[in-house]
């Protein structure tokens, strides 16, 4: 939503000074340059990356408008259910464990929360990490590097969307003066003509200058950082499950464990002691 904001702030400002200057608005309304800008930008796109990476960046560029989903309910959330499953662990047993982690989907503790599960990845990360942990053929300290190498190859793979959108931010600016030799050379074909056909020419020219910088500056390479802010918040979010699940693979109790997950999240998601406590408290209750 804030994304959103503040393109409209952006482009608000932009045509706002220029029409304060009594500038024709009209003069802006160039189609020509935006399809040669634009589809260059996408040819550009296209051939620096493969398609499945593609794909991602239309998915992350419809994330956006949606917001950031790492808030402090969802770490609550997320805390509560490592409890959850934390102490019906130690009260069944981790036989019975191992039945719900192999089918999460009919699990009496994942399945009340849906909100989380329907995040495949974080259901897997969490599932194979108790997986592990339940077989007991792997000692603590291997299990914990197994998880670290989880999180840093899937740093790296989503990451991958932000470095693409810099890469098309950075030619955008070439593009554009692309399309404005290109507004040069029709300018120059109609030299001789009446002064107004080719000052408008002139325009359209710039006006494609205008356009690249400010899709650049303006646009993709914001959103490309706010693609890389919402990875490093993700990535924060994996390490806090990690330090939980560690915990509980160590031998610690399933409060002490939350603890542990509690600590490593970021402050301003941290939930208190006692909120944590009391939502945990409740759960048990429901």
């Amino acid at each position: 939503m804030f994304a959103i904001i503040g393109l409209v702030v952006v482009f608000g400002a932009i045509i706002g000074g220029y029409l304060m200057e009594k500038g024709p608005l009209e003069v802006l309304v160039q189609p020509a340059e935006l399809v040669i800008i634009g589809g260059s930008a996408m040819g550009t796109l296209l051939i620096a990356n493969p398609l499945p990476l593609v794909m991602k960046i239309f998915k992350s560029l419809i994330g956006i408008l949606s917001g950031n989903k790492f808030t402090k309910d969802y770490y609550l959330e997320s805390l509560k259910m490592l409890n959850d499953i934390f102490s019906f662990a130690r009260k069944a047993g981790m036989a019975k464990l191992e039945e719900d982690v192999e089918n999460p989907d009919k699990s009496a503790v994942f399945s009340k929360y849906p909100k989380l599960i329907k995040d495949h990845h974080l259901l897997h990360f969490v599932c194979d990490t108790l997986r592990t942990a339940v077989s007991g053929v792997v000692p603590p300290h291997d299990l914990d590097a197994m998880l670290e190498n989880d999180i840093d190859v899937h740093h790296h793979e989503a990451l991958a969307v932000a470095k693409a959108l810099s890469t098309v931010s950075d030619a955008l600016p070439g593009l554009g003066i692309v399309a404005a030799v290109l507004g040069v050379v029709i300018t120059m074909g109609a030299l001789g003509g009446p002064p107004e056909e080719i000052g408008h020419k002139v325009a359209a020219a710039l006006v494609g200058t205008f356009l690249g910088i400010l899709l650049s500056y303006g646009v993709v390479s914001p959103i490309a950082a706010n693609i890389e802010k919402t990875i490093e918040a993700e990535g924060q979010f994996y390490q806090m499950l990690r330090a939980g699940l560690m915990a509980f693979a160590r031998g610690m109790a399933p409060m002490i464990s939350v603890e542990f997950a509690r600590r490593a999240t970021p402050h301003e998601m941290r939930p208190s002691f006692k909120n944590l406590e009391a939502a945990c408290k409740g759960a048990k209750a429901a």
